[in-house]
């Protein structure tokens, strides 16, 4: 503890009378100071213990004593000193009542007590606490690094709120909260995750400070990591500021949770390499082979039924995007107790997540608040050549190669589409003719039918309408012509119009097809 006014009453060399303010005696003093100016505040900092014998001080004015004690308690003195037997035999009336009316502490120092002695008893107080706080700090060091050692986060955490006399928690990559202590922590914690992401946003080391006074608690929140984007965080809750013990076992925690998460960092790029393997055995054709490499780490990934997830950025902000993909899964999937297998290739992120898993879900809606970004006005086109992602059907190891090519194709639409996130499910349940819609198929159809919409143009016949009465009658002549409204006979003529200005002929299925797909692709627009 620093030294306080009622300590130094209480120092039997000192002999301090108490005078006024004798219910405020327990307030911390920072220094004690002394000044014979009539106006000292400009040269205060708060907090000190202020001596005077009221040299230049009309000390039995009432008013200018009222005036003088106001503007000390405004600048935060904690109590004033005054020495008898100076320029005053007794302390003056006017100082003891104006100190009594502000509540300051009006302590009388006797003649024989000089000011030096007050102030090496305060600064032999201060240098003690502080001793004490470091030694408290090394011994909660040594405490934290066992508890890192054997019970790992988890015992760092409960040996920091024990030491702080407060909760902790750790937050992973995502924001979420994997660990607290005490153990009814982890609903506090848990909302705060809107200032965790806060935190996130900003460059490694970053901290700040949440609640105060008015709150349940005062929380700090403290970044973990070394690289550019934090891959943790800390909160630390306490009733109050934190003191120099407080402080020096905050600071202990943060160095050695920074430690075991680039040490789990370094697992995690080892871990990343085998599933490369994994990966590329499976696109191989290699089952047998990717099982025996990924062993315990990815072999329950392979005995169930997974998804392939294709994503790929653009330059610039998505890359980020991939790098945040890429933690929310692995969060969710640890979370859930399942495993997953990330791979990052360049501007492309393929993960082997389980089917119906936490970790596809955590893709579908990490995909889904993208999309909704990207919808907003404010966002313009900045976003449109970002994060696109793919997801296969359901698989198994023998057919991965497929389930790779699924989600492809999966993204290759999503990109055509300006979309975020597409299903290859979505894309077989679906029609073709919405993908008639692409600018080349337009343009393939235009080309095509460029010559029949010419001939209409000149009102020498109505052959596009023909052609597709005809197309959509699958040939029956008789159908097709009541549809027009026309004998059988002039429709005939016509089709063999279209088969001299095209120069292909209708038996030809293949042309049917493309003359059908063109008549489709230009009726969109």
């Amino acid at each position: 503890m620093p030294p306080t006014l009622a300590s130094l009453v209480n120092h039997s060399a000192l002999k301090l009378t108490v005078r006024a303010g004798e219910d405020h005696l327990d307030v911390p003093v920072r220094w004690a100071h002394v000044s014979e100016l009539a106006d000292p505040v400009p040269y205060m900092e708060g907090g000190e213990l202020l001596l005077i014998t009221a040299l230049k001080l009309d000390a039995e004015d009432r008013e200018a004593m009222r005036r003088y004690v106001r503007r000390l308690v405004g600048a935060g003195v904690v109590g004033l000193g005054f020495a008898v037997g100076v320029n005053y035999d007794e302390t003056p009336e006017p100082l003891v009542d104006a100190c009594a009316q502000e509540g300051l502490p009006l302590l009388e120092v006797p003649r024989r007590t000089p000011f030096l002695a007050i102030s090496k008893a305060v600064s032999a107080a201060i240098a003690a606490d502080q001793y004490r706080a470091v030694t408290a700090g090394f011994a909660a060091q040594r405490e934290l690094t066992k508890q890192a050692l054997g019970a790992g986060p988890e015992g760092v955490l409960g040996a920091l709120a024990a030491q702080v006399d407060g909760w902790a928690a750790l937050y992973d990559a995502s924001g979420a909260v994997v660990a607290a202590a005490p153990e009814w922590a982890g609903r506090r914690a848990a909302r705060l995750t809107a200032e965790v992401e806060r935190l996130r946003e900003r460059p490694a080391p970053a901290s700040s400070v949440v609640g105060g006074p008015d709150h349940e608690d005062r929380v700090e929140l403290h970044s973990l990591g070394t690289g550019r984007r934090p891959r943790a965080a800390l909160a630390v809750g306490t009733a109050a500021a934190l003191g120099t013990a407080e402080r020096y076992a905050v600071h202990s925690a943060i160095a050695l949770l920074t430690l075991t998460t680039e040490r789990s960092r370094s697992l995690h790029a080892a871990e990343q390499r085998v599933g490369t393997a994994v990966l590329r055995m499976l696109l191989a054709g290699e089952p047998d082979h990717a099982r025996a490499v990924a062993g315990d780490l990815y072999g329950a990934l392979l005995d169930a039924p997974f998804r392939m997830i294709v994503a790929e950025s653009a330059s610039g902000p998505a890359g980020e995007h991939l790098d945040e993909l890429a933690e929310t899964v692995e969060s969710a999937a640890a979370r859930a107790g399942e495993a997953v297998l990330v791979v990052p290739e360049g501007e492309r992120l393929v993960v082997l997540a389980a089917d119906e898993g936490a970790a596809v879900a955590a893709c579908t809606a990490y995909a889904a608040a993208r999309e909704t970004e990207r919808a907003r006005p404010e966002q313009g086109r900045a976003d449109e050549d970002g994060l696109v992602v793919g997801l296969s059907a359901p698989t198994g190891p023998t057919a991965a190669s497929a389930a790779y090519k699924q989600a492809e194709q999966a993204l290759s639409v999503a990109r055509r589409r300006g979309r975020v996130f597409v299903e290859h499910e979505q894309l077989a349940a679906g029609s073709v003719l919405p993908l008639l819609a692409d600018d080349a198929v337009k343009a393939f159809a235009d080309g095509l039918l460029r010559a029949l919409h010419e001939h209409d143009a000149t009102g020498r016949g109505d052959l596009v309408a023909s052609l597709r009465a005809w197309l959509s009658r699958h040939g029956q002549w008789d159908a097709a012509a009541a549809d027009l409204g026309v004998h059988r006979h002039t429709l005939r003529y016509r089709m063999r119009r279209v088969e001299e200005i095209l120069g292909r002929s209708l038996d030809d299925p293949d042309v049917r097809m493309e003359l059908w797909l063109a008549l489709k692709a230009t009726a969109t627009e």
